[in-house]
């Protein structure tokens, strides 16, 4: 399992033909507001070079990759959280992702139309971001409304909650996005109330420049439109993927062969799908463990901080749930000594038991009783 990142943005700023590019998926993205109404869909395999070099050593008759599911949601207008431009739908299309793409229009085409008038992007962010904390705020009051009656009875768990509430009502009432605010006062709580709210998503920016800025680098001290939504990024804390979506087009048309080459001839080290998984990966926390064998090497997916048990469910749930043991070599370990044999060999493998914290390149075989 990946996870889900869904594509937001304003109309026309490149989110459908970067989704195209990315999951080579047919997604419409012809030059008109709301070109896109139901979400598209896809899963993308997870690119790592260290699946290929296990499943090598192992001799692995299959490789399986994780997956990444990328959801291209319709763009947000001005009066979406009032429903404006079918907002209420595309609103409720955010609810279900892990994470959000806020792919932003960096590029100058007077051939695209933009909703208002001029490429700005921080007038962009601020109109999406606007849209999620009203959308939210309504959501907090409502849920205010309904702990202050039964608080009334001297409830505590009501009257927690109500003041956990009204915390979040005076942020986002000033304008700042959910996932900026401070959850330690909220203590075990937090989960329950942060989880439904739109702009508490993790978030990260993609910019969508020109193909001649693909492998451009934003300056801190510069004025062009992705010098402004870098340095905002960065004072807000949020990740930024530079991509070109004329570029990614590009490479989506080419044999998997062709594409390394095409990539180095524009100066570019790592594909946008790439770039955006890592950054993804960073953005959620993520870690990747293996599972290797003559039939089949796997990638899984799991939060940094799993437990082994935890991490043993992702394959199956009678694994977690009969969890005995985990066998485990690092990847570093198992490349070095070329394979799980000579691994064995060398005292590399330990057994770990229910509270091992999986990490990030771990091989591992569970045990458990069914």
């Amino acid at each position: 399992m990946g996870f889900t990142c869904g594509i937001i943005g304003l109309p026309n700023v490149g989110k459908s033909t970067i989704f195209n590019a990315i999951t080579s998926g047919k997604a419409a993205s012809e030059n008109f507001p709301f070109c896109t109404i139901e979400p598209n869909t896809g899963a993308v395999a997870v690119p790592d070079d260290r699946l290929n070099k296990l499943a090598e050593l192992a001799q692995s008759a299959k490789l399986i990759a994780t997956q990444m599911t990328f959801v291209d949601i319709a763009g947000l207008i001005k009066g979406a959280s009032k429903g404006e431009g079918l907002g209420n739908q595309f609103l409720g299309h955010i609810r279900s992702v892990d994470a959000v793409a806020h792919v932003v229009r960096c590029f100058d085409d007077e051939n695209i139309i933009h909703v208002d008038g001029d490429v700005d992007p921080l007038r962009d962010v601020e109109t999406i971001d606007t849209e999620l904390m009203l959308a939210d705020l309504d959501a907090v009051q409502k849920q205010i409304q309904k702990v202050a009656k039964m608080s009334k009875s001297g409830d505590k768990a009501a009257l927690a909650k109500k003041a956990a509430y009204e915390l979040l009502e005076a942020h986002l009432a000033e304008g700042k996005p959910a996932r900026l605010f401070d959850r330690e006062p909220l203590g075990d709580l937090a989960k329950e109330i942060m989880a439904p709210l739109l702009s508490g998503k993790p978030t990260l920016f993609v910019a969508n420049v020109e193909e001649s800025e693909a492998a451009t680098e934003p300056d801190p001290a510069g004025d062009s439109a992705l010098d402004r939504l870098a340095r905002y990024a960065t004072e807000i804390g949020s990740g930024l993927v530079v991509i070109s979506g004329k570029v990614e087009s590009e490479i989506a048309e080419l044999d998997r062969s062709e594409r390394q080459e095409y990539l180095e001839a524009v100066g570019i080290e790592l594909s946008g799908l790439d770039r955006l998984t890592l950054a993804g990966y960073r953005l959620l926390d993520l870690i990747t463990f293996f599972t290797v064998g003559p039939k089949e090497a796997r990638a899984w997916t799991a939060k940094s901080g799993s437990k082994a048990p935890h991490c043993a469910g992702k394959i199956h749930s009678d694994f977690e749930k009969g969890f005995i043991r985990a066998e485990v070599i690092s990847y570093d370990d198992y490349i070095e000594c070329g394979g799980e044999a000579k691994a064995r060999e060398k005292g590399k493998l330990r057994v770990e038991g229910k509270e091992y914290v999986v990490k990030d390149g771990d091989v591992v075989h569970f045990r458990f009783n069914v």
